[in-house]
């Protein structure tokens, strides 16, 4: 197995995890409560990637990461490297892409916190701000955990968004799905295998985890 891959996988699954709680969280807290009528437009945004052919938003993320860009431009003058194919656009990449996989849990596990109880906590005298980390955060907290989790996995099996921003490069932007890609061309199918093996129990251990969050979640 190529531990170099197996290692920048779980750092990318990390860092992406985290990156979306504290991102997601928000968005999740404002569209679980939210009358606005952009609403639908901001959950249509976030449930894009989940339609969208992954060689899209990989051709798109390439553009905007290119050193003509703004974006890859500036990222190009504080580092003097280029943001596509490299670590932190690969980064960028499956937060992006993985975005929906966590918001639509965190959504769903803050819109089942009992509205009377956040009315009660504003009574109180209570900041929204206390409110979602003393009352819904820690009602919604199995949901929020199984989001996490389910982003996690999927930042580790992801594959088509991974090879179009970040290429195939060794211990830079290669990750466990990309090594499985390789040993597949040069035939080598017992490593291929073993990695594959990897990559189904972790998936098939999320999914129990998942639905063992959201059952608890749906009887608390």
């Amino acid at each position: 197995m190529d531990l170099a891959a197996l290692r920048l996988s779980l750092l990318l699954a990390s860092l992406t995890t985290g990156v979306l709680l504290v991102l997601g969280l928000p968005l999740a807290a404002w569209i679980s409560s939210a009358r606005s009528r952009w609403r639908v437009v901001v959950e249509a945004a976030v449930a894009l990637p989940l339609v969208l052919p992954p060689t899209v938003l990989g051709f798109y993320l390439l553009v905007a990461f290119s050193p003509r860009s703004p974006l890859g431009s500036a990222f190009n003058a504080a580092t003097g490297r280029r943001l596509a194919f490299s670590f932190e656009g690969l980064l960028l990449a499956s937060v992006l892409y993985s975005f929906p996989f966590a918001v639509q849990p965190f959504t769903a596990a803050l819109g089942r916190v009992d509205p009377r109880l956040v009315e009660a906590s504003y009574t109180l005298g209570e900041s929204r701000l206390r409110t979602f980390f003393r009352v819904r955060l820690p009602l919604a907290l199995p949901g929020v955990v199984a989001g996490a989790v389910l982003a996690f996995a999927h930042t580790l099996g992801e594959f088509g968004v991974v090879l179009m921003v970040g290429g195939n490069l060794a211990g830079e932007t290669r990750t466990l799905a990309i090594s499985i890609y390789d040993s597949v061309e040069q035939l080598d199918y017992a490593t291929a295998g073993h990695t594959s093996l990897l990559l189904l129990g972790v998936s098939f251990a999320v999914l129990v985890v998942t639905y063992a969050l959201q059952r608890r979640s749906l009887l608390a």
